[in-house]
């Protein structure tokens, strides 16, 4: 029996509280031409075409990114990298206001930037390097992501001995920043952690940090969990990043399936139709007795019979 952690189930907000009773998905849209996932340099509109996509697929919440999480290459300038985010960003606020919009980035010009443009939440993937950081947050009254990492940005740190014991050591790191972020005004229920999986971390670690997520979390804040398709699910699947859904999604039932998890997937709608199967079977509420297939969906390619099925 799988029991996924629970956490609070709601982050506050500047203008909302998203509720987190059941697991939120985060999708991303890079804006940066050198991406893993959307090389190229693409023009705005693009970029909201697959924004619609991820909201129709389910999810509620868009991560953008104006710089590769490539290792070992040089950082974007800020003023570049805001180039990139900022128009995507005001163009998410003003045709989906009910989508709440993340930034991935950790510079602080183009913290202050996107937050004037709008966006709800700063997912920062330096464990707040820059002390200027949180007070921005704090000041547009946003949410911040503190993320567990032992080395800056852009850096590769895999060292088998580098932890004593990683679970107490990441979760010493979260407690130190949080305590710092609400040091700086950042609301208490305004921040969600992020032990880091991959981050300065072996598949090793990353297992041993994931299976022990109440235990680095005590006050038990909101989580992101960006496990979808991760060098750990690769290792032990022997797979490559576009062969990893599976792993994936058994990684989202063990530990992302409960309250308070806000999950930054790939394939937001197979996570989505996967939550949908696993909440009926694992709970309890009655099933729609009419509940029924239609007919379009019974073929995989139409009716052997050649007729058209009506919906």
């Amino acid at each position: 029996m799988i029991n996924p952690p629970k956490f609070r189930s709601h982050l506050r907000l500047a203008d909302r509280t998203l509720d987190l009773n059941r697991p939120v998905l985060m999708g991303v849209v890079n804006a940066n031409p050198d991406s893993f996932s959307d090389p190229g340099d693409r023009p705005l509109e693009a970029q909201m075409a697959q924004v619609r996509a991820l909201v129709s697929d389910g999810a509620g919440v868009i991560d953008v990114g104006g710089q590769s999480g490539i290792t070992n290459v040089a950082e974007v300038h800020p003023d570049v990298e805001t180039a990139r985010v900022e128009p995507l960003v005001r163009a998410i606020v003003a045709e989906l206001p009910d989508v709440v919009v993340s930034v991935d980035t950790y510079k602080p010009p183009v913290v202050e930037a996107v937050l004037e443009a709008g966006a709800h939440i700063i997912n920062d993937v330096s464990g707040l390097r820059a002390p200027e950081l949180a007070p921005l947050v704090a000041r547009h009254r946003a949410a911040l992501v503190v993320m567990h990492t032992a080395a800056p940005p852009k850096t590769r740190l895999q060292e088998t001995d580098l932890y004593g014991n990683v679970v107490a050591e990441v979760g010493a790191f979260l407690t130190d920043k949080v305590a710092e972020a609400v040091a700086a005004g950042v609301d208490p229920e305004s921040i969600l952690v992020d032990p880091g999986p991959d981050f300065t971390k072996t598949p090793a670690q990353t297992v041993e940090v994931l299976r022990h997520l109440p235990s680095l979390n005590p006050d038990g804040l909101p989580v992101l969990l960006a496990i979808s398709r991760k060098d750990f699910i690769g290792a032990l699947t022997r797979t490559r990043p576009r062969e990893r859904l599976a792993g994936t999604l058994a990684a989202v039932a063990a530990v992302g399936s409960g309250t308070g998890v806000v999950l930054r997937v790939h394939d937001v709608g197979e996570v989505r139709r996967f939550l949908t199967v696993l909440d009926v079977l694992g709970g309890t509420d009655p099933v729609d007795p009419e509940l029924r297939l239609s007919d379009d969906l019974r073929w995989a390619a139409g009716r052997p019979d050649g007729t058209v099925a009506i919906p």
